[in-house]
Parts: C-alpha cells; structure tokens; sequence
C-alpha cells in the first residue's frame, strides 16, 4: 500500500474545518452507536445461526452499491471513492457469537459501563462497522471502500465467512489494498499477527455395557480421559507461545453405562506454524497404540503477519498517538488471519475497553466509544488517501 499520512498530517485534518465538521458528526453519533450496538446484541446470532442479525445489518446498509448477502449470510456493499482505479480499503466485523441462540441476551447499564453477552464480542464491533459507513456517505475519499458484517469467525466457523467474502471480492477482480477488522473491546490495540490456529476432534469408541455387569470392559470414556491427561501433561514452548485447550467432552448414554462412544475438542494455538505442527504431532504421540481413536481437524486458520515497520501499522500508530492513546501491538487469532494469508494487509483494531469476553457478565466501558469511532473514521480516510 502506499506510504501512511503521517501523524502530523492527521493532525492537520483534525484541526481543519473538514476535520472539526467530521468529529461534530461523529460526536453525535456516539449515543445512537451504543443504542445500535444493544439492539445488534438482542438478536441471537450463534456460529452457523446467524441470519436473523445479519437481515438487521441488509437492512441498515440500504443504499450502499452492491449491496448483496451471500449463502453464508456475510453482508457487504461499496462505498464508491472519486478514484475507482485504485485498490479498495475492505472494514469488516463478525456478527456470530458463541453463546446459544437461548441464552438470556438481558443488559446492564451503569453511568460508564454496558454488561451482556456477547455486547462486545462482537455487536459494539459491527455498530461501529455501521457508524463509520454513515459517517464517511458524505466525506471524500478516493478509493471504494467495502463494509462488510461477516459470519462464522468464532468457534468452529474457521473464519468461513471473511473466507468466502475475500475470495469473493477477488474473484470479481477488486484489489483490496488492506482490511481493516473490529473488535468491539480492543481499543488502542493493533493485531499485526495473526497466530496459527488447529482444531481437533478426537473421538473414540467401544463395545459399551452394563457397568455392573460388564465391569471391566473397555470405555470410550475411560480411554478418552486417560488420553486427555496425557494431552494436559505436555509443556509447549513458551517461546514461540504456545498454547492448547481441551474446550469439550462428549459422550457416553447413562451413569450405569459402560460408554459406546466419547468425543472431545482441542484447540492448539502457536506464533509459529512449526511450533504448532510439533505440539499437534506430541498430542497424536498421546494416542494409546491399543485404543482405537478417530482424529479428524475441524478447525484450521493460517497465520500470516505484517512488520511493524508496515505502512498500514504504522497509519494505525500515527492515528492513536494522534489521539493521544499509546498503541499496543499484539498477535492473535482474527479475521485478520485470512487476508493476512493471502498476502492482503490487514490489522485488527477495536472501538472501546472491556472484558470478561465469551462469559454471560461480557462487558464494555462506553467513555472511550467516541474515541474508538473517530480512530476509525480518520484510519479509513488515511488508508483511502482522503486527508491529503
């Protein structure tokens, strides 16, 4: 991509009258932001469930060109830049969670603070998606620019969804210059690294019977923990981090069957794609040459990663120090992973603070929202060459 505005350009921008009438917009947007954030979060939308949330988001995105949602639910439309021959800025965030479509979806609200699940993983994250589409309608810039409200990014979606909206968009000859992904509760952080991500299933099976009659016979269940505790006996590296998590146990018929059958679900992450091969191959060492185990991979996310010293981190830094926050630089497993595969530049950025993520009591602060939207909009404009 070309060379970032750099930070004394966005300044410039932010104290001119285009800047200053920019930031009034965006001020008045904030409230209605976290309004639409709360209605996003009522909509159940689970992994794989996530038509109801993504008809919401059609809806909102009336009048963007091509407009259109795909077979995997991903919404996406243009916003048409003064310059269609250069390569095209792509925002995007994912609307699945990973909480049930019957979990009780209820809000807290305090003075500073907005609780409930799944209200910043990743609801905040694709109103802000919204808001910056309304807020840059009616400012210049030159390149398109794509919103996209995309599927399938938690749990065993496997990023699906950025997937088939990428290959999409390059199969119909878009050049996207970067992609810009939101998180809802990572202010001042900027993901550069997408780390390496397996996902196992390891099922195992057996004759079954009566616990009483056929003590004694092999068990699913049985076989299965015994592997398991020799999976939590292993020790990755530190460095590069590496790291694993048995997330589901499966199995078995009644407390007084011996089990037919037992399953579980392991993910193995890594900063290095070898350091993830070594750990998945001591995890199968584990197998017991007796018992007979399925192992098949339901989860695979390339890793891919861009310098610091890159152009698009560095309009990222330029835009934070310009607002006074300290940038961090971070590795981890988002839709960024994807572009970030294909060779695409991509970063991921969040919009406010929070915590307790993928827990019932999930929670964002809503003083830094304003903050976390103009980063955003001045991001987007530097990227789409808008400031010069």
């Amino acid at each position: 991509m070309n060379d970032p505005i750099l930070s004394q350009s966005i300044t410039q921008f932010i104290e001119s009258r285009q800047g200053i009438a920019a930031h009034e917009r965006l001020l008045a947007a904030v409230d209605s932001t976290l309004d639409e954030a709360i209605a996003i979060q009522q909509i159940p939308a689970p992994t794989f469930a996530e038509a109801a949330r993504a008809e919401y988001v059609r809806g909102q995105c009336a009048g963007l060109a091509d407009l259109e949602m795909d077979a995997m639910f991903d919404v996406y439309g243009r916003l048409p830049g003064d310059d269609p021959n250069r390569p095209a800025l792509l925002i995007a965030a994912h609307m699945d969670t990973v909480f049930e479509a019957a979990t009780d979806l209820s809000v807290w609200q305090s003075a500073d603070r907005v609780s409930g699940p799944g209200i910043g993983d990743n609801s905040l994250g694709v109103a802000a998606l919204l808001a910056v589409m309304r807020l840059l309608r009616d400012q210049p810039h030159r390149a398109d620019i794509w919103i996209v409200a995309n599927t399938r990014e938690e749990g065993l979606g496997d990023l699906d969804g950025i997937r088939a909206v990428i290959d999409r968009l390059r199969a119909r000859g878009v050049r996207l210059e970067a992609c810009l992904i939101l998180e809802g509760m990572a202010y001042s952080q900027i993901y550069h690294s997408g780390i390496a991500v397996r996902r196992l299933k390891i099922s195992a099976q057996a004759e079954g019977g009566h616990s009483w009659l056929h003590f004694g016979q092999p068990s699913a269940i049985h076989d299965l923990v015994r592997f398991a505790a020799r999976v939590t006996d292993l020790k990755p590296p530190a460095s590069p981090r590496t790291t694993f998590n048995i997330g589901l146990i499966e199995g078995g018929s009644s407390v007084n069957t011996i089990a037919a059958h037992a399953s579980l679900t392991l993910d193995l992450r890594s900063e290095d794609p070898a350091a993830l091969a070594a750990l998945e191959h001591a995890v199968r060492d584990c197998r017991d040459p007796n018992t007979a185990f399925q192992i098949a991979v339901v989860g695979d996310r390339p890793a891919g990663l861009i310098a610091r010293s890159h152009p698009l981190v560095q309009a990222a830094r330029h835009t934070l120090e310009a607002l006074g926050t300290v940038p961090n630089f971070q590795s981890g497993s988002t839709d960024a992973n994807y572009p970030l595969a294909c060779g695409i530049p991509a970063i991921t950025i969040g919009i406010t603070q929070g915590g307790n993520a993928h827990r019932l009591d999930e929670f964002i602060t809503t003083d830094a929202i304003g903050m976390g939207l103009w980063q955003l909009v001045l991001l987007a404009l530097n990227i789409a060459d808008g400031l010069a």
